[in-house]
């Protein structure tokens, strides 16, 4: 189980970084839009993708990130957010390799202690952005910009070519 675990993840990964070279040569008034039913900007959209990813790698790790991606400062640029997208993979596919569903997150968020399933930290990591990138291809479609095929055919596909 693992291992398919692993392979999503692996996918995340290469979704995530695909999107972001995808995003890069992109104008400021593409990078600026939004659509109705996002998040936000393109912009806003992949800095919260990335932040919350390395918040809930923090979780599973029990380390505090270094230096954590901040939703409230400054767009740190794409050099940026494509190493917090190495950083962040490499970390949940590592966790994806150890994870064992009787473990169980302890914490304190927002003053309450919580116990969560390691296993929903993993769900969350891949449904969340999952569901991001598909905000970020709506935004670029209705804006006139051909948004990549990030779909498990694409990085099959990826994968047999690299």
């Amino acid at each position: 189980m693992a291992s398919i675990l692993v392979d999503l993840f692996r996918h995340n990964v290469w979704a995530n970084l695909r999107l972001l070279d995808a995003c890069a040569p992109l104008a400021s008034d593409h990078l600026d839009a939004n659509a109705p039913g996002t998040f936000g900007t393109v912009r806003d959209t992949l800095v919260h993708l990335l932040a919350a990813e390395g918040r809930y790698l923090a979780a599973l790790t029990g380390e505090a990130a270094t230096d954590p991606l901040s939703e409230r400062d400054p767009f740190p640029g794409m050099d940026a957010l494509r190493a917090r997208a190495h950083h962040n993979g490499d970390g949940l596919i590592a966790e994806a390799a150890r994870a064992r569903s009787s473990r169980v997150i302890r914490g304190v968020r927002g003053g309450h202690p919580f116990a969560i399933p390691a296993a929903v930290f993993l769900i969350q990591a891949i449904n969340h952005a999952t569901e991001h990138r598909s905000q970020i291809k709506t935004i670029l479609t209705q804006h006139g910009v051909e948004p990549p095929d990030l779909d498990g055919w694409a990085y099959d596909a990826a994968s047999r070519h690299a």
